[in-house]
């Protein structure tokens, strides 16, 4: 006999409180800048950041800017608001990828923020071998699209009308498998836009998870994880390692779970 998994409501209210947060960590990445910049070690590979849902490029700007100062060909999306996965948004992005990877002959990294790591997960899924690896940040690829509700829920369902493909597109069932390509998750326990077993991936080779402390607004500021996206980037092809946090930074980074509610349900 089949258990069904009650149905994961939105973070509760004093979470989405919380996302306030990110006004402070967006600070702290300027104050974090100079320390950050001077840890880089890229060897000039192309990284693509794809930002969240209702976000735009913009809204990694601060993230772009750190990682190019490290020495990685970094790129915007050019895609405007991410309004979910409309005509413009999937065509752009299989267009996007296609032109980095022949501009640079090499495969891209790609790091997404939220609904942007789904995108991510996908093109991996699609173009494996124009990919480096994937690293995700509060993206919520566990969910189930007809039960589970995010603090977004409902502005997303309004924009559904506009959208190329169903949600149960985005997120293809545990069926497909693990992502080909290395895979971190970015995630936090306070999360207040989606729940935060959401964002798990199954830990094994080349797949991982990192907690660290803040908001889901704030993913792309936080100093932790623009230190950990920066390790993770700094990693020679072929040479992947599980991440290991800074000696003396250990507080930064709690020790992540290994878990989800019903793990066998949706990955993307």
């Amino acid at each position: 006999m089949t258990t069904e998994r009650r149905r994961a409501a939105a973070p509760a209210p004093m979470l989405r409180l919380l996302e306030s947060r990110a006004v402070f960590e967006l600070g702290a990445i300027w104050a974090a800048s100079p320390l950050l910049r001077i840890i880089g070690r890229g060897d000039n590979h192309p990284v693509l950041i794809l930002p969240g849902f209702l976000a735009d490029d913009p809204s990694t700007a601060p993230l772009r800017s750190v990682l190019r100062s490290q020495g990685y060909w970094v790129h915007g999306w050019q895609l405007g608001r991410n309004l979910g996965p409309t005509p413009e948004v999937i065509d752009g992005l299989v267009g996007r990828l296609h032109d980095l990877y022949e501009r640079h002959e090499r495969p891209v990294s790609i790091v997404g923020w939220s609904l942007g790591g789904i995108y991510a997960r996908r093109l991996a899924r699609r173009f494996p071998h124009m990919v480096r690896q994937v690293i995700t940040l509060g993206s919520p690829f566990r969910i189930n699209p007809d039960t589970d509700r995010s603090a977004v829920s409902g502005l997303y369902d309004r924009l559904r009308p506009t959208h190329a493909v169903t949600v149960d597109e985005v997120l293809p069932g545990m069926d497909a498998g693990h992502l080909s390509v290395p895979a971190t998750s970015v995630y936090t326990r306070t999360d207040g836009v989606v729940r935060w077993w959401q964002c798990l991936e199954s830990i094994g080779h080349e797949r991982e998870n990192i907690e660290v402390h803040g908001s889901h607004s704030g993913l792309g500021f936080n100093p932790a994880v623009i230190f950990a996206i920066s390790d993770r980037l700094a990693q020679p092809v072929d040479e992947w390692r599980p991440f290991r946090a800074p000696f003396g930074f250990g507080h930064q980074y709690p020790h992540p779970a290994d878990w989800a509610p019903d793990a066998s349900r949706t990955v993307a």
